[in-house]
């Protein structure tokens, strides 16, 4: 004879357990997250509004935030197409040297964003392996536009890839195998019945990598020359008016980044069921 057993209590009546935890978890946040975010937007205040949206209209200030959109924008394009590619090839196919692949994709998070922009000067640079070759024609890839989105696709590369992989990995292919009983081709199986289970991995991919791409800082600083009008991103503006003992205005941008970083997160838990994939 069976009996059924209700769930034991460590506690019963008041459990003393739960307030303390929450409380250790902010006590150690708080100096490490949330007064560090709290002190710009502070900063930021105390001279009014009138000083903070003046110093976040100067004609600099819009260039590195459109820059640091638009570079954004192309690596991001890139690395989800690219890591759907990857996901889809390497979750599909069983081959010699896949898990290599696997380990080199992956790669990058592990790689210091200074020794990556580095790496990218000494291949593309005006004296590099390949930048040598291009420089008698007249085409420079470094220190320009062009050299910061590679950048950020070279240490978003595993963002897009890693999200959208598992998802291949734990997708179930008896839909993928009705299209094809019913004469579907393989690309029509994939945009109408595999695609559209990746709506959520894509999406997410796509918002983390842009989020890493906007604040990349420490290969852009090396590749992009961070030129004030021409190839300063928000990050190097934020550093470079820091040096220059412009705290006003580095802190403007600061606060806009720091919004746009919530917005991004609070948008991907706020939309988690409609991102849901299962």
């Amino acid at each position: 004879m069976s009996a059924t057993l209700s769930p034991l209590r460590h506690v019963r009546g008041f459990d003393v357990v739960k307030p303390l935890s929450i409380a250790t978890m902010i006590a150690i946040m708080l100096p490490l997250v949330l007064l560090p975010l709290i002190s710009i937007f502070v900063f930021g205040t105390n001279k009014g509004l009138g000083s903070f949206l003046d110093a976040l209209t100067q004609p600099e200030a819009i260039f590195a935030l459109k820059l640091s959109l638009a570079t954004s924008f192309w690596a991001t394009v890139f690395n989800v197409i690219f890591g759907l590619f990857a996901a889809y090839v390497l979750a599909r196919y069983d081959f010699w040297g896949r898990n290599a692949l696997i380990v080199t994709i992956s790669l990058p998070t592990a790689i210091p964003t200074a020794v990556a922009g580095f790496a990218l000067l000494l291949l593309w640079g005006p004296q590099g392996t390949l930048g040598r070759l291009l420089e008698p024609h007249g085409v420079r890839l470094m220190f320009t536009g062009y050299a910061i989105i590679m950048a950020n696709i070279f240490v978003t590369f595993p963002l897009a890839f890693g999200v959208i992989k598992p998802v291949f990995d734990t997708m179930s292919r008896s839909l993928e195998e009705a299209s094809a009983t019913i004469g579907a081709t393989r690309w029509q199986t994939f945009w109408h019945v595999t695609l559209p289970s990746l709506r959520g991995a894509i999406v997410t991919g796509a918002l983390l990598t842009f989020a890493r791409a906007i604040g990349e800082f420490g290969s852009t600083i090396l590749v992009s020359g961070n030129l004030a009008l021409k190839t300063q991103t928000a990050p190097l503006y934020i550093f470079s008016k820091f040096n220059e003992g412009q705290i006003e205005a580095a802190n403007a941008i600061a606060i806009v980044l720091a919004l746009l970083s919530f917005g991004i997160f609070s948008l991907l838990f706020l939309a988690r069921d409609w991102l849901d994939t299962e």
